[in-house]
Parts: C-alpha cells; sequence; structure tokens
C-alpha cells in the first residue's frame, strides 16, 4: 500500500489548524465572560428596579395604615385630600364611615377582604394603564387611594436610560394584565435574559419582569479580533522559530555528512593512490633487483661493483619503504571492519530522515517525491541490519544525485519527479530503489558508473558513488544502477540484510 508522500502543505495545515483551534476557543471564552458581564449588568439593573419599585408601593400601605390610625376629623379630611400634593402618585382618597356605601361596590368587596387580612387589600383598577385602588378596613373610617403607576417609577433614581436602554420593565398582576414601565428598545436577539420577582408588598403582589434581548453585536468583537491577532502573530512566530530549527538542524546534518564524506572520500583517494602507486613502486623494485643482479656479473671491476651493488641496494630500500608508507596510509584512513557499528534499523524513519535533509532544494525545484511500500511484513516494520550513519549517507548522496540530475531536464519536459521504493526482497533481504525521471545514463557511461574518479560532471571528483558501493559492500549489501521505468532517467537500487 503506498505510504503517503511527504508535503510542506500537511505541515502548514496541522499548524494553522491548532491556531484556528486556540483562536476560536479564545474568542469563545471571551465572548462566554463578554456575555456574563452583561448578564451580571442586567440583574443588577433589575435588583435595583424591583427594589425601587417595593419601596413605592410600601408606602402606600404606610399612607393607609396611618390614616386608619388617625381616626376622622374635618381637619383631618382637608389633609387627606393634600396628600397628592405630597405624593403625586395617589390621584385620589376615598373614605368610608359607618353605614356609608362605597361608591364602588368593588371598594367593599376589597374593604372585606381588607378586614379580615387585617392588612390593605387590592382594589378595582386598570392595571394595563397604570391605575389601582387599595382599601384599607378600620374603624371608625376605612380608607381607600387610587394610584398612579406613571407617576410612582422614581425616575431619579433609575438605574438606566429609560429612552435608549434596551430591557424592558413591567409589572404583572393577576389576570396577565401588565404595566409597561420601560418598554426598551424592540430588536430581536440572539440571547435572552429574564428576571421576574414580586413586590415587596403583600397588599400590591405584582411582579417585576425584566427583559433584555442580547444581540451579537454587542459581543467584544474588539477584544476577540485582538486574541485572534495575538494569537496568529504567536502562530507565525512559533512557526518561523521551528522553521529556524528544522534548517539550523538540517545544515548539522549536512555538514556532519560532509564530514563524514570527505573522510570516506580520503580513504578512498588514499585507496586509489595505492593502487596507482604500488604498480611502478614495484616496477622499481623489480628494476632495481634486476640491476643488482647484473651488476654483480664478474666481469666488472670489484670497485664498479661495489658501488653499483650499494646504489641498488639504497634504491631497492628507499622503494620498499615508499611501498610501506602508502601501505600504512591505507590502513590508517581505511576503516577497520571492528568500527563499523551495525545494528537492527527500521528502514521508513532513516528514509524520511535523508528526504528531509534534501527537502529545501526539493521545494525549491518542485520536485515531487512519490512512496511505495513493497512486499511482507509490511514495510513500516522492515528492519535491515546497516551502520546507519553510513545508511543515511548512502541515501543523501543518491537523493543528491537524483535533484542534480532533474536540474539538468529541459524545461518543458513535465513534472519532476523521484520515486523511493522500498520492501522486503527475499526472506535476507531488503531493498530500496531510488528513480528519478531525469536525462539518466548514457548506456556507454553505465559500466563505469561506480569507478573511483569518474564523473560526468565537470566539477566531480568522481567517489560520490563510488564511496555509496564501498560503504553498502561493508554492510553486506551491494548497489546497483540501471536505466528507470520505460527507459526514462535512472534507478539506484540499493539491496541491505535484514534485521
Amino acid at each position: 500500500m503506498p505510504a503517503p508522500p511527504i508535503s510542506r502543505w500537511a505541515g502548514n495545515g496541522l499548524w494553522w489548524l491548532a491556531g484556528l483551534a486556540l483562536g476560536l476557543a479564545g474568542a469563545v471564552w471571551i465572548a462566554r465572560d463578554g456575555l456574563r458581564a452583561i448578564s451580571d449588568d442586567f440583574d443588577t439593573q433589575a435588583r435595583i428596579v424591583h427594589r425601587l419599585l417595593s419601596q413605592q408601593v410600601v408606602q402606600y400601605d404606610a399612607v393607609l395604615a396611618t390614616l386608619a390610625l388617625l381616626g376622622s376629623t374635618d381637619d383631618r379630611r382637608a389633609a387627606e385630600q393634600r396628600l397628592g400634593h405630597v405624593y403625586p402618585s395617589i390621584r385620589a382618597v376615598g373614605r368610608r364611615s359607618g353605614d356609608d356605601a362605597w361608591p364602588d361596590p368593588r371598594l367593599g368587596d376589597a374593604e372585606r377582604v381588607s378586614r379580615d387580612a387585617k392588612r390593605a387589600a387590592l382594589g378595582p383598577g386598570d392595571l394595563a394603564a397604570g391605575r389601582y385602588w387599595l382599601v384599607m378596613a378600620a374603624q371608625p373610617v376605612s380608607y381607600a387611594l387610587e394610584v398612579d403607576l406613571a407617576r410612582a417609577v422614581p425616575w431619579a433614581d433609575w438605574p438606566m436610560d429609560p429612552r435608549s436602554s434596551p430591557v424592558r420593565v413591567a409589572l404583572s398582576g393577576a389576570g396577565g394584565q401588565q404595566f409597561v414601565v420601560q418598554p426598551g428598545q424592540s430588536q430581536a436577539g440572539t440571547w435572552h435574559l429574564a428576571f421576574h420577582k414580586t413586590l415587596a408588598s403583600p397588599s400590591q403582589d405584582f411582579e417585576v419582569l425584566a427583559e433584555r434581548p442580547v444581540r451579537l453585536g454587542e459581543l467584544p468583537w474588539a477584544a476577540m479580533g485582538a486574541w485572534c491577532a495575538v494569537v496568529a502573530a504567536a502562530l507565525v512566530a512559533a512557526r518561523a522559530l521551528v522553521r529556524q530549527r528544522s534548517a539550523r538542524r538540517r545544515a548539522e546534518e549536512r555538514a556532519r555528512f560532509a564530514q563524514v564524506a570527505r573522510l570516506n572520500a580520503l580513504g578512498e583517494l588514499a585507496a586509489g593512490m595505492a593502487h596507482e602507486l604500488n604498480q611502478p613502486l614495484t616496477a622499481v623494485l623489480a628494476n632495481t633487483q634486476a640491476a643488482r643482479r647484473l651488476l654483480a656479473d664478474p666481469a666488472a671491476s670489484a670497485e664498479d661493483l661495489q658501488t653499483a651493488q650499494a646504489a641498488m641496494g639504497q634504491a631497492a630500500d628507499q622503494a620498499r619503504r615508499a611501498a610501506e608508507v602508502v601501505g600504512r596510509l591505507r590502513r590508517a584512513i581505511e576503516r577497520p571492519a571492528g568500527a563499523r557499528r551495525e545494528e537492527a534499523v527500521l528502514l521508513e524513519p532513516v528514509l524520511r530522515r535523508a528526504l528531509d535533509l534534501v527537502e529545501p532544494e526539493r521545494a525549491r525545484q518542485g520536485v515531487e517525491v512519490q512512496w511505495h511500500a513493497e512486499g511482507e511484513p509490511p514495510a513500516q516494520a522492515l528492519r535491515a541490519s546497516v551502520d546507519p550513519v553510513a545508511l543515511e549517507q548512502i541515501l543523501h548522496n543518491l537523493l543528491q544525485n537524483a535533484m542534480q540530475a532533474l536540474s539538468q531536464a529541459p524545461a518543458g519536459s513535465g513534472p519532476r519527479r523521484i520515486e523511493l521504493r522500498w520492501g522486503a526482497l527475499d526472506a535476507r533481504h531488503c531493498v530500496v530503489r531510488i528513480c528519478d525521471n531525469g536525462p539518466g545514463i548514457a548506456p556507454d557511461v553505465l559500466p563505469r558508473i561506480f569507478e573511483p574518479f569518474f564523473s560526468t560532471r565537470a566539477d566531480g571528483l568522481g567517489l560520490g558513488l563510488s564511496l555509496c558501493e564501498t560503504l553498502a559492500q561493508e554492510m553486506g549489501g551491494a548497489l546497483e544502477a540501471g536505466p528507470g521505468e520505460n527507459g526514462r532517467g535512472a534507478c539506484f537500487t540499493l539491496r541491505l540484510l535484514r534485521a
């Protein structure tokens, strides 16, 4: 089953998704805090309204109680009529003494209720118009007050501006009648706040109803926008920091591979020099030995023979010393078999790290990378017995060569692509194939592709692929080269031992 391709967009998508989630979470928290502040303010205003209106209606109970206690005289009758000047909300004062009858029979009913309850009782009225009677039964005189609620509201102490406040305030009585104290703003809202509480008067058991719609526009959008801007800025800064760290890590990895490559290339160079110098040195040694034998001819003079023998002996000794020096140089630079650090390594993470190192170049050239995991067991669990550093160096060199080959592809030749196939080859081996759709390898060049110091590039040393082959062989594997599918591009096959 093909593995998902590595893409910068996937990583960026995760970053922006995390930023979006954080921004939305913060904005929701700020919105809830704003709604809570609006709700708290509404509750405070509603409680103040309830207290103010309760204070007003309780005064009417006190006035009636005072009138009942004072009784009735002509002077007090005149004072009763002046109550309206002291309490503008009292429209009229009624009284009944002895066997007199109330002008409205409903006032008599209220008086009987008052006498039974021993407190003031609510009489007839029109609550929708804000008017009602309050009756107090007493001896020798019973009293009644006509109250005008419109004048009872203490606007001077009112906690909100009735002309602009969105809060609707009403008094509700029996039968569903309501007196609207404050109409509020007639607007629809996304949320709805409500408050209801009965007035603090047993005789006037009206219920204070307060309602307030909350619109979307009332949310703290400025604070929410500022939070989202802060999150976006933090996200950009964090992403830049991660990219910087990733770039630094890639640079450190490339520097490490470059150092290892230089050391291995030096080994290859020393090996090549040893190979090239051993043959002439061997010839010098053979010639000098032959000359020494010839000069040992009895026909030569004794002095000449001694001089020639000494000179040729010194030449032979120097040739041997030169061969020994070259041999020591090669032995000192070559990695001994015991220095290899082979271990069971998961192939997939190594392949991804190698691709990550060439990511900037891949992105710059717009090269598409395709993954194909092959064989059983599942390729994600496939392990190889390798030296991790050597394997990473081989993969890095092969990917770099593929990038360089694709950079030479002519414009308009189609999308540039690197195909990476990997999986189990058989019970003992696994394989990694790195193929590209570049110009490919010429047939006459292919037999010499791994030869030391052979390169098709003018500035190449010809040691990269030779080094890769040597490292693969040291780990018990092999590296082969050939044309890509349909004869286009190049394909390198790395065979490794399974762990």
